[in-house]
């Protein structure tokens, strides 16, 4: 008798142990993002306020795997290039702010809208290829700048949406497995041919992707907080078990805004356990408002 009961309580502790995690909610947290360097209007890091409750990320948008040529630049199958703001966001800057501050890391995202006046397609010539050309330029690039992760942000094709999936999620196997990064994240938006490629990869390797920087500010401008709210629970459902962040761009162009609720959805997130962070697209717009929703967005986390 003794034993039976043992033997079920093994069996109902193991059940416990080993519960897929997938379907629990990540969580609140207190990490905040940032993109800088794509607009090219001189913003530092040291321009932009940090609070010390939050860990914070700043993202240098882009690196792009086009030729650097002003005119014409083309495919180059994933030998990247560093398209931001060089002169700005250099590599003793990076140095400088995460010594000054240390809950900083500095990323950086591949892809972006476009290159050169025109889209910046993803276009390998085949996986393996793209892929060891990938590891070794984004190697180069993230160990001179002292970098600590990647995001994906690329936002046309011309590969399907399975070749994306194992084109980066080899990358970040690969640059997790040799020590390169300690994260990545993906920026897919409500678009039909963005997702499809997005939840392929996802599906295949959502395990080593740590933040989803989902760009809700990719809705209508006239978006309500409860239409955000609805939206955000629809990418929880896409992105199952991602930690997934709120955002809002201070460019005024579509979204939800501060000036219209977006910290209102926030809030309510936040009491439903549901606020893994917030993400801003970007330094550069903010830089003439003096960082106003930075500075709130940051104080909503650390409370």
């Amino acid at each position: 008798m003794e034993l039976s009961k043992i033997i079920v309580s093994f069996f109902v502790l193991q059940f416990l142990l080993f519960q897929s995690p997938i379907n629990a909610a990540p969580g609140n947290s207190n990490i905040f993002r940032e993109y800088i360097g794509a607009e090219f209007k001189n913003v530092k890091f040291s321009d932009v306020p940090i609070h010390s409750g939050v860990e914070f990320h700043f993202i240098l948008s882009f690196a792009i795997d086009y030729t650097m040529s002003s005119s014409s630049p083309s495919p180059t199958n994933g030998q990247f290039n560093a398209y931001w703001d060089t002169d700005n966001l250099t590599p003793s800057a990076v140095s400088a702010i995460k010594n000054q501050h240390s809950n900083v890391k500095v990323a950086l995202s591949l892809g972006g809208d476009s290159v050169g006046g025109s889209s910046a397609y993803f276009n390998p010539s085949s996986v393996d290829s793209w892929v060891s050309n990938a590891v070794s330029s984004l190697t180069d690039i993230i160990n001179q700048y002292n970098l600590d992760g990647i995001d994906i942000d690329y936002e046309h094709f011309q590969a399907d949406p399975n070749t994306f999936a194992e084109c980066i999620g080899k990358l970040i196997t690969t640059l997790k497995n040799n020590g390169v990064i300690s994260f990545a994240s993906i920026a897919p938006y409500d678009d039909d041919e963005v997702q499809s490629h997005y939840k392929a990869l996802w599906k295949s390797y959502s395990q080593v992707i740590d933040y989803v920087n989902f760009q809700f500010y990719g809705y209508d401008k006239e978006t309500t907080v409860s239409q955000f709210m609805d939206y955000f629970s629809t990418q929880r459902s896409n992105y199952e078990g991602g930690r997934i962040l709120a955002s809002f761009s201070t460019d005024g162009i579509s979204g939800l805004s501060p000036e219209n609720g977006f910290f209102t959805a926030c809030s309510e997130l936040k009491s439903k356990g549901e606020l893994v962070g917030i993400f801003v697209w970007s330094a550069d717009d903010s830089k003439s408002n003096g960082f106003k929703y930075e500075k709130q967005s940051q104080a909503l986390l650390a409370i």
